[in-house]
């Protein structure tokens, strides 16, 4: 709601706001005036002081007339904040707080502290801005540091500063100081992040999002919530995050939200701070013995505060206990903390059983959730019971009723909305913005699906249904989707390489995507942007902020450059040196391999060479690997090679083509040339097929074409022999890819040159090997009692992975999913037949479909009066249209060699597959249209013959 303000309002709301708060805190120093009010015979003040007597441990308080900067402050301000942030959320408060204003003086006057790097190479000296490393221990336990010092506040209001204004002006300076110096000290808002102690109480009812409050996730603006921004000259807003915390609640309250859901701090901040809350206005009563003596207000109006420190601090059933209050404060306010915490813990165990025992299926998130969103709602009720009471009562009952109502009222609005809220809607609801931006990226005609409406105004749901009745959204179009939201998700660090599977599920499952696909997606992002993948490159949310913010800042200063009358062009190595340059990256905390990586992104043909230098690098690797698969040594294992050589010709021509697409982009620049040359000689193979079967031709400048399809003068020269331990480093290479039908391949090919190696790998690695056909592979490997001098490991010892390899090396399944194949091979049924066998006989019912793995076998058929007999060999499949028809068999089998095995796949699992996986429907489809062309084919040329 508050969120799109434009920043120089806010600017002048913050003004008057700190500067009213600094009033405030004059006042608690000199205020003549407002003492007038409470004196007892003003004549129509109501805060004038009451003729009542108000009891204190059985004694009437002696009261006198007092300065209202006090009552102010605790009865005002400190129940405003808490207010605000429940209904409009933190994105209102952190943009006008005073405290975090005033923070950002040093910034904001260039004096903040930094580190010293110099490059030992280049000896080139720069600076950084300091942050504070979430590895450190204040990165680790600032949520304690925070509630500590909340803590240490509330047992000094009651001891120190509630009513003593020196002493409250000298807590609120002290405060004040600490924020300027911690904004010196760290960059960007570190104080509000770690050490401020509002912060708990932020997140307490501001997450995972206020009333009003927007959301950040679906939000089509780049600057969102309470995000750091600044004003450009032109008045233009522009992020000046600096990626001092991650997850940021000024950028998404509710990410941080479910990001530290489940971590034991959190915990412990909620159920303690609702213990913390009872104790404080609980002591009031425990010190007193009535509740008059709070609702009063007798506890702003006690200027001597300090006098009462040793003095009792209980008092029940009209007796004292001689514990003094400075020792009864802490004790009050950290027994009720850890009871709050205790309690809460309580709960939520209880809460997870009674949903196991009643089969609730509510996940442990949402369990929490629920269980924090009643806390906060509870205390928020129960804070304004107390907050603000003594100003409150002093209001007409009617004004009073209709106060307690609203209060009431927002806080089960609040209630309802948040309650409904899950770590799985948030994600459905984040992906789906994704997926929406990227189906406006494809300008597809969707008016007459909308009735009137925008993309941007369909729900969560809406947009997948639309998605699959867009007539226009082909399979291509939905791959090409898909790719868009998978490469901004790692782009921003929602997902990496490994969990990106798990995370985007839902979506997979709402567009038909299947996992083999996806995977299929990651090797095409990492072939077409390397960095993307790169596990060193930090990324994030609030990481890629900060860059864009500089990125976008340096653009806005090369262009002023480029205006300047005595500038003709802009020299980079000179931008490097200039001084706008160097506060920028200090501003930014940018390093020296970030730069890199804005300065080349800044040329478009400097990115696209990088790239593609970098693309080229890696086919000389995979050259190797596909020559070390091809090795004479290796020459028993062909089926299992062959699921290797076709993985790595696979990304070769990946990397090919993304090359040509770059050359295609690059046009006549000068290292286009070379780039091509480069690629003619690393893999003319590949790239002469691929130029051969598509059309690129129109697509290259002539020169670059020429110089891909004439050889270079210098023939290609390779070693033809690999030593077993150079085939072997190959092969763990592979041993790191996400296909696990290639990571049982690579260990099982190793088992066969180093069996006592690969144990040690699969002893070791396990772990690391979350698929159930790899782990099933290391334990085949580890039960088997191998020695240096073993035979030659058989196939047969690892069942599911022959399965695999051999559907792979199939007619009817080759080129399918991995996905798919592991499926088929976990229901598949391997089957020995001796010479003379029938495997099926005519006018049987077909119930399986039959593949040959091993062995001859010979089919019967009838036509006419004549039988005939024709041979079939290993890799080609027995019955299939019979089997799709669910028909009978029309053909007589029969096992012809000494060791016929057939592979066994039942027809309910087929079409079980059928029916799930579209992608292998599709598949079986094309495969059956195919055959029955060559067999029409056949049928014609017979026709022609006889005639």
């Amino acid at each position: 709601m508050f969120a799109q303000l434009p920043e120089q309002r806010m600017h002048w709301i913050r003004w008057v706001l700190t500067v009213g708060w600094l009033l405030i805190i004059a006042s608690l120093f000199y205020d003549p005036w407002t003492s007038a009010l409470t004196a007892s015979d003003h004549p129509w003040s109501p805060l004038r002081l009451p003729d009542t007597c108000i009891q204190v441990q059985g004694e009437c308080l002696s009261e006198q007339p007092y300065p209202l900067g006090t009552t102010l402050f605790w009865g005002a301000i400190v129940p405003a904040a808490i207010f605000i942030l429940l209904v409009f959320g933190h994105e209102l408060w952190r943009r006008i707080c005073p405290l975090s204003f005033l923070s950002q003086i040093p910034r904001a006057l260039g004096w903040q502290r930094q580190f010293k790097r110099e490059n030992k190479k280049t000896g080139k000296v720069r600076y950084e801005l300091a942050k504070v490393d979430q590895n450190s221990w204040l990165g680790r336990n600032y949520p304690y540091v925070q509630f500590g010092w909340l803590f240490a506040g509330l047992c000094g209001r009651i001891l120190f500063f509630n009513a003593d204004r020196l002493v409250l002006a000298g807590w609120l300076l002290f405060t004040v100081t600490a924020a300027i110096a911690v904004g010196y000290c760290y960059g960007g808002k570190s104080w509000c992040q770690y050490f401020c102690p509002m912060a708990p109480v932020q997140s307490i009812y501001s997450e995972p999002g206020g009333l009003l409050s927007s959301k950040a996730h679906t939000s089509e603006q780049p600057i969102t919530q309470s995000m750091c921004r600044t004003v450009l000259p032109d008045g233009k807003e522009q992020s000046a995050c600096v990626a001092c915390q991650n997850p940021c609640i000024d950028i998404d309250a509710e990410r941080t939200y479910w990001n530290s859901l489940n971590k034991p701090e959190t915990s412990f901040l909620r159920y303690g701070y609702v213990g913390l809350v009872i104790g404080y206005f609980g002591y009031y009563y425990l010190y007193a013995g009535n509740w008059n003596y709070y609702f009063s207000g007798a506890w702003l109006r006690q200027t001597d505060q300090l006098a009462s420190l040793f003095d009792p601090g209980f008092y029940l059933f009209g007796q004292i206990i001689n514990i003094p209050k400075w020792v009864a404060v802490p004790l009050v306010l950290g027994g009720c903390t850890a009871l709050g915490y205790w309690s809460g813990q309580w709960i939520e165990k209880r809460a997870k059983a009674h949903s196991r025992r009643h089969q609730a299926n509510l996940a442990i998130e949402t369990i929490r959730h629920r269980i924090f969103t009643l806390c906060t709602f509870g205390i928020f009720n129960f804070f304004f019971i107390f907050g603000g009471r003594p100003l409150v009562q002093l209001l007409p009952w009617s004004v009073q009723y209709l106060y307690d109502l609203g209060l009431v009222a927002l806080s089960t609005l609040w209630l309802y909305k948040t309650w409904r809220r899950s770590p799985d809607l948030y994600s459905r609801e984040n992906l789906a913005n994704r997926f929406r931006k990227q189906l406006e990226k494809l300008q597809l005609n969707v008016s007459q699906f909308l009735e009137g409406r925008a993309l941007s105004d369909l729900n969560t749901h809406e947009v997948y249904v639309l998605a699959k009745v867009l007539p226009g959204f082909t399979r291509e179009k939905r791959h090409q989707v898909y790719k868009g939201v998978v490469r901004e998700a790692m782009e921003e660090g929602y997902v990496n390489y490994s969990s990106s599977l798990e995370i985007l599920q839902q979506m997979r499952q709402e567009l038909g995507i299947t996992d083999d696909e996806h995977r299929i997606v990651l090797e095409e992002l990492g072939i077409e942007d390397p960095e993307l993948l790169n596990p060193d490159r930090q990324r994030s949310l609030e990481n890629q902020i900060r860059l864009s913010g500089y990125r976008k800042s340096l653009e806005r200063l090369m262009l002023l450059q480029r205006k300047q009358p005595d500038q003709t062009a802009f020299e980079q190595l000179s931008l490097q040196d200039a001084a706008a340059v160097r506060s920028l990256r200090r501003q930014y905390s940018i390093t020296p391999q970030e730069e890199e990586w804005i300065l080349s992104g800044l040329s478009g043909n400097a990115s696209r060479i990088k790239k593609a230098e970098f693309l080229l690098a890696q086919l000389p690797q995979l050259i190797d690997c596909y020559r070390a698969l091809n090795q004479p040594m290796l020459h028993e294992h062909q089926a299992v090679l062959t699921v290797l050589r076709e993985h790595i010709s696979h990304k070769k021509e990946l990397i090919v083509r993304s090359l040509l697409e770059t050359l295609k982009l690059l046009q006549s620049d000068s290292a286009a040339l070379s780039l091509a040359k480069s690629l003619q000689q690393a893999s003319p193979t590949i790239l002469g097929e691929i130029l051969d079967q598509e059309n690129w031709g129109d697509q290259l400048p002539p020169a670059i074409l020429q110089c891909l399809t004439q050889p270079g003068e210098t023939p290609v020269s390779c070693s033809l022999e690999f030593s077993s331990q150079a085939i072997l480093g190959h092969l763990e290479v592979l041993l790191q890819d996400q296909n696990p039908m290639i990571q049982a391949a690579a260990l099982y090919i190793m088992a066969q040159l180093d069996a006592e190696h690969s144990q040690a790998i699969a002893r070791n690695r396990r772990h690391q090997f979350s698929s159930p056909l790899v782990q099933e592979t290391t334990d085949r490997l580890l039960a088997l009692q191998i020695s240096s001098s073993t035979a030659t490991l058989s196939l047969t010892e690892f069942p599911t992975l022959e399965k695999l390899v051999y559907l792979f090396n199939s007619d009817f399944f080759h080129q399918m999913q991995a996905e798919t194949l592991i499926a088929l091979a976990d229901r598949a049924e391997v089957r020995a037949y001796n010479p003379g066998d029938v495997i099926t006989e005519a006018g049987d019912t077909c119930r399986e479909l039959l593949l040959l793995i091993e062995g001859d076998a010979k089919i019967h058929y009838q036509t006419g009066s004549e039988i005939q007999v024709k041979q079939i060999h290993p890799g080609q499949t027995l019955d299939e249209l019979e089997v799709l028809a669910h028909s009978n068999s029309e053909n007589t089998i029969v096992a012809h060699s000494e060791s016929t095995r057939i592979l066994a796949i039942s027809v309910d699992a087929f079409d079980d597959l059928l029916d799930h996986d579209p992608d292998f429907a599709r598949r079986v489809l094309e495969l059956e249209s195919q055959q029955l062309q060559r067999f029409i084919r056949s049928v014609q040329q017979l026709q022609g013959q006889k005639f």
